[in-house]
């Protein structure tokens, strides 16, 4: 007789710790074969190189590979003429900087095609594999990151970390924020107040993380602070997983003023009394204005005791005033299409 098995605790904590043990084998043997993979494009590429320069083959010897070797292993994608040419390509593009697999080996294939198609430097394709291993992107996410200049725009915010953090949280800081920041996915007009861009980017909070970069945790718009009685909202707050601080973010839609500064510090000093662990470090504020002045904004930040930096948005798809008042509503776009409530 078949005898009936009951789950106790004791399986149910050992089968979540086995399935987290084939999870992390699973994740091993895929970096595994993709390691083992990319090594064998790297000696392909290597030795496509010296067959071309010692026989003068020319790129015919590409494409006779390509038929070969497709023949021969008809399972793999990796063979295409298509691909030899950016497996050599790859290997030029690295080699000459004595750069070896290992360093570019623990990202797809198809991240490494993405990456070396559009970089120029070696400097600027090792940011985006080092980012790409850090965060996990997707492919998609990676290029998206390449097409907004993400390796010229990182660490540019102006600040005054150097006085106000100690070395390794002030270069933290510096390598986790960047100047200008990209909101293209809001549809804002050029007219749009403070309030509609706080608005906007809550109401697509995902790509405004995305766009922040890793480790920002969204806690709230308009998040409250009260001091004797009375009541002030800071525009956005987050908390910062690497950075282990608050960070308060403050949009205006003009060009700086030194003005907004002492605004921003007075909120830094409430968050740091009423809210900041002993364990956290010290609260960090950023201010996202039109076109800054860098010599202003230096001469506002210079006896500023809490750290603060200083970064132009840009809405380079913003729609025109004059067009605005002609598009139709969501109310009229989902009668249109026959939305149900």
């Amino acid at each position: 007789m078949k005898q009936e098995f009951a789950a106790d605790g004791d399986y149910k904590m050992w089968i979540v710790d086995l399935k987290g043990r084939i999870q992390s084998a699973q994740i091993k043997a895929a970096l595994t074969v993709n390691s083992q993979l990319l090594e064998l494009y790297w000696e392909l590429g290597r030795e496509i190189c010296e067959k071309q320069k010692k026989a003068r083959w020319g790129d015919g010897l590409i494409q006779q590979l390509a038929k070969d070797l497709s023949g021969a292993f008809p399972g793999m994608k990796g063979f295409s003429r298509t691909n030899l040419f950016y497996i050599k390509q790859w290997y030029l593009f690295y080699r000459a900087a004595g750069i070896v697999p290992q360093v570019v080996g623990l990202i797809p294939w198809g991240h490494n095609r993405e990456i070396i198609s559009k970089c120029i430097s070696v400097e600027e394709a090792l940011f985006y594999a080092q980012r790409t291993m850090e965060n996990n992107w997707s492919r998609a996410i990676l290029t998206a990151q390449i097409e907004t200049k993400l390796f010229e725009r990182s660490g540019k915010i102006i600040n005054n970390f150097d006085k106000t953090l100690p070395l390794p949280q002030a270069d933290l800081a510096r390598e986790t924020l960047k100047n200008p920041y990209n909101f293209d996915f809001l549809t804002l007009g050029k007219e749009a107040g403070e309030r509609d861009l706080e608005q906007a980017l809550a109401g697509h909070i995902q790509q405004f993380l995305l766009e922040l970069g890793q480790g920002f945790a969204y806690m709230g718009k308009q998040f409250p602070l009260e001091v004797e009685g009375e009541q002030f909202y800071l525009d956005l707050l987050f908390y910062h997983t690497r950075l282990h601080c608050y960070v308060v973010v403050e949009l205006k839609t003009t060009k700086f003023s030194p003005e907004y500064v002492g605004k921003l510090n007075f909120y830094l000093n409430v968050l740091n009394d009423k809210m900041k662990h002993e364990q956290d470090q010290p609260s960090v504020g950023i201010l996202l204005c039109r076109t800054p002045d860098k010599l202003i904004v230096e001469y506002a930040l210079k006896s500023v005791l809490n750290p603060l930096g200083v970064a132009e948005y840009r809405i380079t798809n913003a729609i025109p005033e004059d067009l605005k008042g002609s598009l139709p509503s969501i109310e009229e776009l989902e009668q249109e299409i026959g939305v149900q409530k």
